[in-house]
């Protein structure tokens, strides 16, 4: 086979024939008859014979300070076990002036010591290994990378005196560009990371409502300086009523986008919060608008509801962790179901349900911060959780705290952390008679109307209120039941409340028909109850009731 053919179609193999012939100097014969390859010939031209060892390089000969002084690093030799200077360059000298030969480091190179690589030294001469100190910043501000190696003195391939001992090799690469680049992104980050935290902290509620019926306390934490800002979040939104909803979230990724889509879920929230909806309705309504404002976002969700009607808290989840109540007789529940999937994902009926909070009984909500580590299963910190929870007392600030360091959660924690905890006092004493129920069922036809009107009547007398209040509470009854009696279908209630700093009167039936309030013409005889009580009464509202129905009420203002 002609292995010349065949070779001559391999890829490359044209080239590189053509290289060699380049190369290849015309031979001339010898008186031998041979003919001298390319690359002897070109050895033969430089000036005298190659050694038989084959150094022909000369590197050997070189001075060895030579060499170093035309370096354009910095470089310093010292030896000795007190480091006694041997030798700076000329970039050395440029640097920091003229050095004394033959003095200790910590006489004649100031610089190392003010840098703390006198100790360095010590242990590169001791273990004869070379170390790096990374970016430096030196007198005069330039910026460092030192390398120490260790050296066999002299140099020059001279005896060595007893008293030269080893040496080291200081070698200093400037690095001032690339320190003040990575300075310039560091301060880059920091900048839009305190942005992130100032818009991250604007969003969130500056000053926490607080209702009459609930303690509460909040506490927020971004994460230390190396991690990112997150979309944790949470609210409390006073419905009306005596009801207070409650919302915890936690949007997914890091900064400030994070941030911005966390503000316009929590606006979100609290618009659908006063359309007074079971907690799952607002969800579903949180669902479309999350995937409407990014589809990449998702975010986690809890939002609860607290009624001191019903004493329970009212709940739906969207992928969030499990609210954790403990009773007044110390005992954790864990509210797990219904759950369903984060908010942005789509497709997906939520559900809602409850959880006792009674009187003495303490809520938290938290987002994942708090409880999720790299080295641990999360069902293990909700746990630690737990048992933080039921040796937690004191104010719902107190306990935010003591939660927040039981957990471990310090300044420099790796994500974010949100804690909201609620407390339903148990009260007693004076301090319970400022916290009334009446409740009264309107059994019967027309004729209930006069028996809530009396009914209404003797107790808010018995609640001591002012002569003005107490009519105008007697009023606003007698017109929710008449408007519960015309449009309503049974059961039907009267329920009357009273709290420190409010009267609330609430009548509910089993019709879901919700009341508008509306401009009543001259001539007509009905449709002015509404319109009563809005203009009587402080505020005043309607929601549909579990179960169906609805319940209409009115709030009056208690003066100070």
């Amino acid at each position: 086979m002609n292995f010349t053919r065949w070779s001559a179609r391999l890829p490359g193999t044209q080239r590189r024939a053509a290289a060699r012939t380049e190369q290849t100097i015309p031979a001339t014969p010898r008186a031998d008859g041979s003919v001298p390859a390319a690359r002897a010939e070109r050895r033969s031209d430089r000036s005298g014979p190659l050694p038989a060892d084959g150094s022909g390089s000369g590197i050997d000969e070189l001075p060895a300070r030579e060499v170093l002084d035309r370096i354009p690093a910095l470089v310093a030799l010292v030896h000795g076990a007190d480091h006694r200077l041997a030798h700076v360059n000329d970039a050395y000298v440029a640097a920091f002036g003229p050095r004394p030969i033959g003095e200790p480091a910590r006489v004649a190179l100031p610089e190392l010591a003010e840098l703390g690589l006198l100790p360095l030294l010590d242990q590169v001469l001791r273990s004869a290994k070379p170390r790096t100190v990374k970016s430096r910043k030196a007198p005069g501000g330039r910026s460092y990378t030192f390398t120490c190696t260790p050296v066999t003195l002299p140099l020059d391939g001279s005896a060595a005196g007893p008293e030269a001992g080893g040496g080291v090799l200081v070698f200093a690469a400037d690095v001032t560009d690339h320190a003040e680049a990575a300075e310039r992104l560091r301060a880059s980050e920091r900048a839009q990371r305190e942005t992130a935290v100032t818009l991250q902290k604007s969003l969130l509620p500056q000053e926490l409502e607080q209702p009459d019926d609930l303690r509460i306390a909040a506490t927020y934490q971004p994460g230390g300086t190396e991690a990112a800002v997150g979309g944790d979040w949470y609210d409390v939104i006073t419905l009306g009523g005596g009801r207070t909803a409650l919302v915890i979230g936690d949007v997914m990724g890091r900064g400030v986008r994070a941030a911005a889509v966390m503000g316009q879920l929590r606006t979100a929230v609290r618009a659908y919060a006063r359309l007074d909806l079971p907690p799952h309705e607002v969800l579903q309504l949180l669902d479309g608008l999350a995937s409407e404002i990014d589809a990449s976002q998702i975010a986690t969700c809890v939002y609860a509801v607290h009624d001191p009607n019903e004493g329970s808290l009212v709940y739906s989840s969207a992928g969030h962790l499990p609210i954790l109540v403990r009773d007044e007789n110390g005992v954790i529940h864990r509210a797990e179901e219904p759950t369903g999937p984060p908010l942005g994902t789509g497709g997906w009926l939520h559900t809602s349900g409850s959880v006792p909070l009674g009187p003495g009984s303490t809520a938290v909500l938290y987002t994942d911060g708090l409880v999720e580590r790299r080295s641990e299963d999360i069902d293990e910190g909700v746990a630690s959780l737990e048992r933080a929870l039921a040796g937690a007392t004191g104010t719902p600030q107190v306990v935010c705290d003591r939660l927040i360091r039981a957990l471990g959660v310090t300044a420099d924690h790796d994500d974010d952390v949100a804690v909201l905890v609620l407390q339903h006092p148990a009260r007693t004493g004076p301090d319970a008679d400022l916290f009334r129920n009446a409740a009264l069922e309107l059994l019967g036809g027309v004729e209930a109307a006069p028996r809530a009107r009396a009914f209404a009547t003797g107790v808010l007398a018995s609640w001591r209120f002012s002569p003005e209040l107490h009519d105008l509470g007697v009023l606003a009854a007698s017109e929710l039941v008449a408007n519960s009696l015309q449009h309503g279908t049974p059961p039907m209630r009267l329920r009357l409340r009273r709290t420190d700093r409010r009267l609330i009167i609430e009548v509910t039936d089993g019709d879901d028909h919700l009341p508008r309030r509306r401009r009543a013409e001259p001539a007509d005889e009905a449709g002015r109850g509404i319109a009563i009580v809005a203009t009587i009464a402080s505020n005043w509202g309607c929601r549909r009731t579990p179960g169906g129905g609805k319940a209409v009420w009115c709030e009056f203002a208690l003066p100070r």
